[in-house]
């Protein structure tokens, strides 16, 4: 645990000094960070992710890794073939699994922090909530489906455009490491309209239905997948996620609605940032009756880490220094509360850094 903490304290000095000595300011509306303290992020994420033996499924696709030898005539073409050709790719580099553990994070990583220096007004905040509010552990368990949602967070640019060809081609791209980043696809001609429309309510109205209703919702649902590689999923019967988290994905949500016609003013595309944040919300909800949709929030969550760095400015001058150090507050004690209880204390292990 004393590794991750480093991380988080490295990681937010490096990103907060990337602001402050930013090269690029257009009043409030554009602030890029200095690259030079964007690349230490980089970095760092990638040292601590990409050098680690254990955390999640890691030690199963280093083992996976180990002991098969992946080729162009054993490839299934119908599933996550992306995966098993990179893999292929990196055994003729080398057959130590740590290649993919380093690849993957360097991946991973790279395309996070990327986006989020193109896009986060606060930086730092983004950030410091992609550790906090547990998304960086989580890439280092979940590290096909992350991968895969690195790669899709790249097609922000052109869901901010409108180009739904370039768009299109990326996710295609993503689904080839894994499937359900298909559902960014239809999600997009939702996104791309007016936040707080009928259609939002709607998408709210249909989660909390859906909560409701879980049981025959999710008959029909696991019937319909039952063919499918994601059949097994309707044997998991570990309950719903924590309620917890589905309070710290509406609370962005909320202020967002608040502060809604100054952020258009501040940023005229943010609704489509808040049409994603939206869709994380619907489901946290219903991922509250099972844990098994909030693997869904893999992708839309990330957008919630650039809506969180714009809120800042939604309120009053004299209020913003407050907001700010509440965000670090209350983020900092669910890091704590998800790692030293949810985790029970999280072991990271490495061969390369220990101490």
């Amino acid at each position: 645990m004393a590794i991750m903490w480093l991380n988080l304290s490295l990681v937010y000095v490096f990103s907060f000094f990337s602001r402050y000595f930013s090269t690029s300011i257009d009043s409030y509306k554009e602030i890029k960070p200095n690259r030079l303290f964007v690349f230490l992020v980089m970095i760092t994420l990638i040292t601590v992710s990409g050098l680690r033996n254990n955390i999640g499924d890691t030690y199963f696709y280093m083992h996976s890794y180990s002991v098969t030898t992946f080729n162009w005539k054993d490839i299934d073409y119908t599933g996550d073939f992306g995966f098993n050709i990179l893999q292929m790719l990196l055994q003729k580099i080398s057959d130590d699994p740590q290649v993919l553990i380093l690849t993957t994070a360097i991946m991973t990583n790279f395309l996070i922090v990327f986006v989020l220096y193109q896009y986060s007004r606060f930086f730092e905040l983004s950030i410091y909530v992609f550790i906090t509010l547990g998304m960086f552990t989580t890439s280092m368990n979940g590290i096909r489906q992350y991968l895969a949602a690195s790669i899709a967070f790249i097609a922000t640019k052109y869901l901010l455009n409108g180009s739904f060809t370039k768009y299109t081609l990326i996710i295609l791209l993503a689904s080839t490491i894994h499937q359900s980043a298909l559902i960014l696809l239809p999600i997009y001609f939702f996104v791309r309209r007016e936040a707080w429309t009928k259609v939002t309510y709607l998408l709210l109205s249909s989660s909390l239905l859906i909560v409701i209703g879980f049981n025959e919702f999710s008959t029909l649902l696991f019937n319909a997948l039952e063919e499918t590689q994601y059949g097994h999923y309707s044997s998991f019967v570990e309950g719903g996620a924590n309620k917890l988290r589905v309070m710290v994905d509406a609370v962005p949500v909320l202020i967002a609605y608040l502060g809604r016609h100054k952020l258009r003013e501040l940023w005229p595309k943010s609704d489509i940032i808040v049409n994603m944040s939206l869709i994380c919300l619907m489901f946290s909800l219903i991922s509250s009756q099972n844990w098994i949709f909030a693997r869904f929030n893999i992708y839309f969550g990330l957008y919630n880490l650039i809506l969180i760095s714009w809120l800042v400015l939604l309120f009053k001058e004299r209020e913003r220094r407050f907001v700010y150090y509440a965000i670090l507050v209350c983020y900092m004690i669910y890091f704590v509360y998800e790692h030293l209880i949810g985790f029970g204390g999280l072991d990271y292990r490495s061969d390369y850094i220990n101490l």
